[in-house]
């Protein structure tokens, strides 16, 4: 006679069962998503008059083709207008070299938060991480920050 399984094993094993096939479901990404930087983000709270920098809200870098990454950038800068805007960021490694830095030509007023793709990042080999930094054309660089693997 074959005895019958008690209820709290019988439980315990579909919970067992239940928390591998969850984690099967990872997509297989090993690398953490991009991390902001909460003691940079000083515009928080700011009206976009006050506020004196532009954050950088998201950064991915991606792997071109040629051995160089691309970075794609979104920019929350409430305050812009023609006479005062966000111009630009820069891609800082953890030694404080820069790999890239961007250049945007005019205010993005009407279009909040906005992204735009940087190409052709050169970035060594034993760089593991990379931290974009948002720059304001009369403050220069500030606000909150976005830091990411390098993939």
């Amino acid at each position: 006679m074959v005895s019958p399984v008690p209820a709290t094993t019988a439980r315990s094993a579909l919970a067992l069962g239940a928390l591998v096939a969850l984690c099967g479901c990872t997509g297989g990404q090993d690398a953490p998503a991009p991390t902001r930087d909460p003691a940079a983000a000083s515009t928080a709270g700011m009206s976009a008059v006050e506020q004196r920098h532009p954050d950088v809200i998201e950064a991915e870098l991606v792997p071109a083709d040629d051995g160089t990454y691309d970075v794609e950038v979104t920019i929350s800068s409430p305050y812009d207008t023609p006479q005062r805007y966000a111009d630009g960021w820069r891609v800082v490694a953890p030694d404080g070299t820069v790999p890239g830095e961007h250049q945007l030509a005019h205010d993005h007023a009407g279009e909040q938060p906005f992204t735009r793709t940087q190409r052709g990042l050169t970035i060594p080999d034993e760089v593991g991480e990379v931290t974009v930094e948002g720059r304001d054309q009369q403050f220069g660089y500030g606000g909150g920050t976005v830091t990411t693997d390098v993939p």
